[in-house]
């Protein structure tokens, strides 16, 4: 699995320099004032500063933290706490958006908007019953948890999974109104940039959640005495006595 880690980082570099690009390369960019190409837009220069904020916050600071905190699932206090900070980012985005002069109901009306509202709630809830979790020392925890544990990384998968698709479906959203409002071309390079960023957005989805999955609880565990158990049995395992005994290294979920 050790190719795909490496390959999930990369993609996780380049959808932060596509997005780092967009903000400060092209008219979308912090230093936009009073006019877009074409005619002068309605946009301040405080509300355009807090739309793009919103979508660095929420693509840097969320999904990309979110999807390395998978990544780092063998090592629970550091999932913990790059979900905690990747669940702040997320908080300050959805704040940035809303921050912005026609206020919460204003930008509470899109497919997007609602897809990221119960991805948040997903992530939080989520995150909340893991860091419960990770303080129960002892060795009971495990067992307590087992049952639970397929019903973790299904929630982990689907919240991951609508966090892109809010993310994607806040990139059509931002293109079609560019394009309608402030007269850019579908065949601009900005189009066709935020096209490729998409893309790679989708890319990076797949490429996470196949190295998590390969890497997590859903492979086989092995014992200290080489024996390959099914995470599924971890309850049973708790009765054993002697060398077959279960490998702590898996017990934390990758999500």
């Amino acid at each position: 699995m050790a190719i795909s880690l490496v390959l999930a980082h990369i993609s996780a570099l380049l959808v932060a320099a596509l997005v780092l690009v967009w903000a400060l390369g092209f008219r979308t960019n912090f230093f936009l004032i009073s006019s877009y190409a074409g005619g002068a837009t309605s946009v301040t220069h405080p509300d355009h500063l807090y739309s793009v904020l919103h979508y660095l916050l929420m693509v840097i600071g969320f999904i990309l933290l979110a999807g390395e905190g998978m990544l780092a699932h063998r090592r629970e206090a550091a999932q913990l706490w790059l979900q905690g900070a990747a669940l702040g980012f997320a908080i300050s985005g959805i704040w940035a958006k809303f921050k912005g002069k026609n206020g919460l109901l204003a930008n509470f009306y899109s497919l997007h908007s609602w897809i990221g509202l119960l991805c948040l709630l997903l992530f939080a809830a989520q995150w909340a019953e893991r860091f419960l979790r990770f303080w129960r020392k002892g060795e009971g925890r495990r067992a307590r948890a087992a049952p639970l544990l397929p019903w973790h990384v299904f929630v982990g998968l689907v919240a991951y999974g609508l966090a892109v698709a809010a993310a994607e479906c806040g990139l059509a959203e931002k293109l079609a109104s560019l394009q309608a409002k402030h007269g850019l071309s579908r065949r601009s390079p900005e189009s066709t940039f935020v096209n490729i960023l998409g893309l790679a957005l989708a890319i990076l989805c797949g490429v996470v959640v196949f190295a998590a999955v390969g890497d997590g609880s859903g492979s086989a565990i092995v014992g200290s005495n080489g024996h390959r158990h099914s995470s599924s049995k971890l309850a049973l395992s708790h009765k054993k006595d002697g060398d077959d005994r279960i490998s702590e290294s898996w017990i934390s979920p990758p999500f």
